[in-house]
């Protein structure tokens, strides 16, 4: 069941869990843009399940149920997770991410080692001005002209993120009837290709209902400095990245095993951005079940 956290400064975060109530805490963290609901498609909770997991998710400020945090860092990540985890009476957990909510793992990963014991970053972004980097590289052409128009022209980026909200909304073809359960995020749901879009589009279009805040500030947590050094790492951390990804290209993955401490990295010829998570979310799992 969703329910509501208030952090310090006296906002809202929607909060949802899945998997085994009595388990082993593994908070999630959603892709840009998306909703808490992206990290309980049905054949993950049922390996979450089966590993004795508890997964937890919420929305990031401005998506869904939760509060707009107007020009927030990676690092104002961890003040919500420890919010979070204050509710809920969690004092270790692990921690996975996809996509966008690969710099909110490692915030977590390099601010909170006191709770956090694992952490997954599955296609996680690398800071935008890391050293050494180009961020663009091997990047989906569009993507590359959406960031360097938020950079450059930020009412046309506002209009034209707007714009494509409209169309994210119109083309989703999930369930948005607002029930806790659906037949995408059920524990029967079916691995198939075209089941884990409609999964995506439905948790994308949740995020999204109350409008782009979420996103557009998701954007600026990503380009902005992230407010913590990932050197400074001391958690295990195991880096997932497709080498057919072209919205966050492997070069990501390499410069941020560069960087880490000790770091785990895992490269996957075949796999894309889509197919990564879909295929590769359980073993992310798996990992964190060992570093209980």
């Amino acid at each position: 069941m969703p329910r509501t956290v208030q952090t310090p400064d006296g906002r809202l975060l929607a909060v949802e869990e899945r998997g085994d109530p009595a388990g082993w805490p593994i908070l999630v963290h959603h892709g840009t843009p998306s909703s808490r609901r992206a990290a309980f498609y049905g054949p993950w909770v049922r390996d979450a399940t089966a590993r004795g997991l508890r997964l937890i998710s919420y929305d990031r400020p401005g998506y869904g149920g939760s509060t707009p945090l107007p020009s927030r860092t990676a690092a104002d990540t961890a003040a919500d997770v420890r919010a979070i985890c204050a509710e809920l009476d969690i004092d270790r957990l692990g921690t996975w991410g996809f996509s966008g909510g690969g710099p909110h793992v490692l915030a977590c990963a390099a601010l909170l080692p006191d709770l956090v014991t694992a952490a997954v970053a599955l296609a996680g972004m690398a800071p935008f001005e890391g050293e050494g980097l180009d961020w663009f590289d091997g990047m989906y052409r569009d993507d590359v002209e959406d960031t360097q128009l938020y950079l450059t022209d930020p009412v046309a980026a506002w209009k034209k993120m707007s714009q494509d909200r409209d169309e994210f909304l119109l083309a989703s073809t999930g369930e948005m009837s607002g029930a806790d359960e659906s037949p995408l995020t059920g524990d029967d749901a079916v691995d198939t290709l075209g089941r884990f879009h409609e999964f995506h589009s439905s948790s994308r279009t949740f995020g999204l209902t109350p409008g782009i805040r979420g996103w557009w500030d998701d954007n600026g947590t990503q380009l902005r400095p992230w407010g913590f050094d990932v050197a400074d790492i001391t958690v295990p951390v195991l880096l997932m990245y497709g080498r057919r990804d072209v919205f966050v290209p492997s070069g990501h993955g390499a410069w941020l095993a560069r960087q880490i401490p000790g770091v785990e990295a895992r490269w996957f010829d075949e796999d894309g951005h889509g197919t990564l998570a879909r295929k590769r979310v359980p073993e992310a799992q798996e990992w964190l079940s060992e570093r209980r």
